[in-house]
């Protein structure tokens, strides 16, 4: 899978930007750095000039690839989602239904390491964003209107593929999206709660999110 995945180029949803910053070198260091700093200080916290600061550029140069910050989160979680998709698909593609929604499961939930495939982007410090703040670029007044202008395909498309899964799985459960899209939202949910509010999770260092999504979903499946 290494091998393919070294070829890829992880396709965003062009609307999110002004210019690709997978194109110059410059928009990958605002890609690189951008990580770094939301990591560091917060999205809330996170400006452009505090950016520029950081890359030795004005904030005008980095409005020439990204129209706000709001934006800029919204490439970021699409480029983690797609790039889970592609692990999804070459993970999964040749697995039974029981052992493909497992699996499935195993690769939306667990911890993230970094991948060198991408050597501008960290992807564990990506998946710490994605923990603490990926609400925040679904959770505004444009939501409805970003969704039909595309910006979510990404992450719905996922879920999609969840569903498929277990309707493939169990064609006759009820609620198949309702559950994909829980464990994609319930394990980002679970893993920021280990972090910070232990006493309402059972998630520590000995059970991950993972084993808890794999216990909810494969024994509803079950029943």
């Amino acid at each position: 899978m290494d091998s393919l995945l070294s070829n890829l180029k992880i396709a965003v949803p062009e609307k999110i930007f002004v210019k690709d910053p997978e194109s110059s070198d410059l928009g990958k260091r605002i890609i690189q750095h951008s990580i770094i700093l939301i990591d560091e200080i917060g999205f809330d916290s996170f400006t452009f000039k505090k950016l520029g600061n950081i890359i030795g550029s004005n904030e005008s140069s980095i409005y020439r690839y990204f129209e706000s910050k709001h934006k800029l989160l919204l490439y970021l979680s699409s480029w983690y989602w797609a790039w889970i998709e592609y692990q999804l698909v070459f993970e999964t593609h040749s697995l039974n239904p029981s052992d493909k929604i497992e699996k499935a499961i195993e690769i939306v939930t667990r911890s993230i390491k970094e991948d060198s495939n991408f050597s501008h982007i960290n992807e564990v410090v990506l998946n710490r964003i994605m923990v603490n703040e990926n609400s925040k670029s679904f959770l505004t007044k444009e939501v409805d209107q970003e969704n039909k202008d595309g910006y979510f395909v990404i992450y719905k498309r996922i879920v999609h593929r969840l569903r498929d899964m277990i309707k493939t799985l169990k064609p006759n459960y009820k609620f198949p999206s309702s559950l994909a899209s829980t464990i994609l939202e319930g394990s980002l949910h679970q893993h920021f709660l280990k972090d910070h509010f232990t006493s309402i999770t059972d998630c520590n260092e000995t059970l991950s999110p993972t084993d808890f999504m794999k216990n909810l979903v494969l024994n509803t499946l079950k029943s």
